[in-house]
């Protein structure tokens, strides 16, 4: 029989079985109110037998109704079902003002009665079942009741998740698991089935996943609670209630639910960082009284909580996993890339749902003059590209190896580079380097030199060679005045980073690096922190990161030490001027009669000469002319003044 058809048979004897059970309460009722009328006894529960648990026997069985307690629940149900059960009320209370259950007519209807029932730790009214409606001098016992609607509606065999907690929780959807992760979701399963029933009065014990990858966390989350038969929702840290009052609506209401659907829940403070206290204290408060199975996702450990705790670190599928995928996903398109994926699985950590994502994206391209491992390769890098967009500028990197003027060492030295960035899946991975040690693999550089002398379009330049983003990072801004977030925001930056091993150009670097000071306080302590935190994360990070300053002078040896290239950009002498004007200017730019030997002796950086040339673009275009003497002249004149530098003779020359 198929799931919809099993699913339609249990609705259809659910209903039937509730009807019996109704039924059985009406009678009751007519013989308290008087009535001579005696049905025969049904016996609804076999009706279900050797099929499913009706959906009254579950809440019965979930919340431990006694049966008065069943019969009461039943009798604000038939209030709701059946047009019967109003004037019933009424004659059973002997007045036609009150057609509706009350404890009082309860007590005396229904067979074996108990005042527990009534209170608020009783379970129809410590789990919401029922609800009691307050009226200013009305007894407690006289007071009507209704049936909470998701309950009725549960009763009816209809599911859906109670309107109170819509917007707060969400279902999750986990996405297919490497061996790895499967392990860990078989670890979680074992875990909560070899801890002590909730019943036995302990709780069981908090599963915290710990990492930068979500998504990857409540994949392993959903397989732990598939291999239990619970479903799972997550709550994002966002929506834990802060006001007392609304905490506890929420954890009765959740763990009803939880109860009702056989559901675990999984807490998502992944965005959430430990000098947050206060979220982190509400968070604990909702852990420590949650009951039922409990996950927390974070991206560092917490420190532990006031009850049983069990973490597990989850890492991206290792570099063995994620070649499967690449390969299988590959395989299922019937697509061959001949030996790329290893480049792809060398350069691009993700996690196997952005490999399938990538696949997809690169394969759905309707572009046939673009190779499919180019398309590949740009489909990875826009998967590890959103978490970084909202930390850093993404430079579109226009600049070529042509475009750069430099001297032949520095020009080598970021050669280099580019070569170490390119060949380090061989060295690390394949000669052994990264199995001895990991310190030192992180790939990076100090650009240093005044400004405009090219340490962005050298950074743009490697960006284009290597296929990868350029993200620059402005320490200047990033720097806080407050203990600990210059830290917190620089980790930010390297966790999104990791995925597509990105450049990352940290400019302004003068505005956290200088001689590193004496302690004298805890500042002082605390910036020399900051600065080995941010070094030891370069020389971790899996891709390049380089630093750009004007003044090399003010940085100490020991750092210096720690980097692994220091490329200095020299101010341009006269013949290195001449060959940044002479490819200044576009191919498609009209110019006439400039004179690079002249041009050359004005005794400015290369941002300088840019400004220049594209401020008399401007002029030329203006008086509808292609770009001469006269127009960069005046453009000369206009930058010399906003860098507050005259213009000598010899620059001026005989141009003017």
């Amino acid at each position: 029989m198929s799931t919809v058809a099993t699913h339609a048979k249990w609705t259809d004897l659910n209903q039937r079985h509730l009807m019996a059970c109704l039924a059985e309460v009406r009678a009751a009722m007519e013989r308290h109110a008087g009535r001579s009328i005696e049905p025969a006894p049904i016996h609804a529960s076999e009706e279900l037998d050797g099929f499913a648990t009706s959906a009254l026997d579950k809440i019965c069985d979930a919340f431990g109704l006694s049966p008065f307690e069943r019969s009461i629940l039943l009798l604000c149900a038939g209030m709701e079902l059946e047009s019967s059960f109003s004037s019933l009320c009424a004659q059973a209370h002997n007045d036609a003002a009150r057609p509706y259950p009350t404890f009082s007519l309860a007590l005396a209807a229904f067979s074996t009665p108990h005042w527990s029932a009534i209170t608020p730790s009783g379970p129809l009214r410590r789990w919401r079942l029922i609800e009691l409606s307050s009226q200013t001098g009305v007894p407690l016992t006289a007071s009507a009741l209704r049936i909470d609607e998701r309950i009725l509606h549960f009763l009816a065999g209809i599911q859906h998740l109670d309107e109170r907690l819509q917007g707060l929780v969400e279902p999750v959807m986990g996405d297919e698991l490497v061996p790895s992760h499967h392990e860990v979701a078989h670890q979680i399963a074992a875990n909560w089935l070899n801890a002590e029933s909730p019943k036995s009065g302990k709780p069981l014990p908090l599963i915290q996943l710990c990492g930068a990858d979500e998504i990857t966390k409540f994949s392993i989350a959903t397989a732990a609670c598939k291999e239990l038969g619970l479903n799972l929702f997550t709550l994002s840290a966002d929506n834990v209630p802060a006001n007392p009052t609304e905490l506890e609506v929420f954890l009765r209401l959740w763990e009803r639910e939880a109860a009702l659907t056989s559901s675990a829940l999984c807490v998502s403070a992944a965005n959430v960082d430990r000098s947050e206290l206060r979220t982190i204290s509400q968070i604990c408060k909702l852990l420590e009284r949650l009951g039922g199975p409990i996950l927390l996702s974070t991206r560092v450990r917490w420190r532990p909580l006031r009850r049983a705790i069990r973490i597990w670190d989850v890492q991206k599928p290792t570099g063995d996993e994620q070649l499967d995928v690449w390969r299988e996903q590959l395989s299922l398109a019937n697509v061959n890339v001949n030996g790329a994926v290893q480049e792809l699985t060398s350069q691009f950590n993700l996690s196997a749902s952005s490999i399938r994502a990538s696949v997809q994206e690169a394969l759905s391209s309707p572009s046939h003059e673009v190779e499919v491992t180019t398309r590949l390769w740009e489909a990875s890098r826009a998967q590890a590209r959103p978490r970084l967009e909202d930390l850093a500028q993404r430079i579109v990197p226009m600049s070529r190896w042509d475009d750069l003027v430099l001297p032949p060492n520095e020009r080598s030295l970021l050669a280099e580079i580019a070569s170490h960035v390119a060949n380090r899946a061989t060295v690390y991975h394949k000669w052994g380097f990264a199995s001895t040690t990991t310190r030192g693999l992180g790939i990076s550089a100090l650009f240093a030199g005044a400004s405009g002398t090219g340490k962005t379009m050298a950074a743009e330049v490697l960006a284009h060679t290597l296929r990868l983003d350029l993200y620059r990072i402005d320490l200047s801004s990033v720097v806080n005045k407050y203990i600990g977030e210059t830290e917190k925001n620089l980790r930010r930056v390297f966790d999104a980073a990791e995925d597509g091993g990105a450049i990352l150009f940290f400019d302004e670097a003068d505005a956290l690096f200088g001689k590193r000071s004496e302690v004298k306080d805890s500042h002082d302590r605390y910036a020399n922190i900051e600065i080995n935190y941010l070094l030891q994360r370069m020389e971790s990070y899996r891709g390049l990161s380089v630093l750009a300053t004007n003044m090399k002078s003010a940085l100490d040896s020991a750092f210096l030490r720690r980097i692994r290239f220091v490329i200095t950009f020299p101010f341009p002498d006269q013949n290195l001027r001449a060959a940044i004007w002479q490819r200044i200017f576009p191919s498609l730019t009209p110019i006439e009669g400039l004179d690079l030997g002249e041009l050359s002796k004005l005794n400015v950086a290369g941002g300088n000469i840019r400004n220049i040339a594209l401020n008399a673009a401007f002029l030329a275009s203006n008086a509808r002319e292609p770009v001469r003497m006269s127009h960069l002249w005046r453009a000369a004149c206009t930058e010399y003044a906003k860098i507050e530098r005259p213009l000598t003779e010899v620059e001026a020359g005989a141009w003017r």
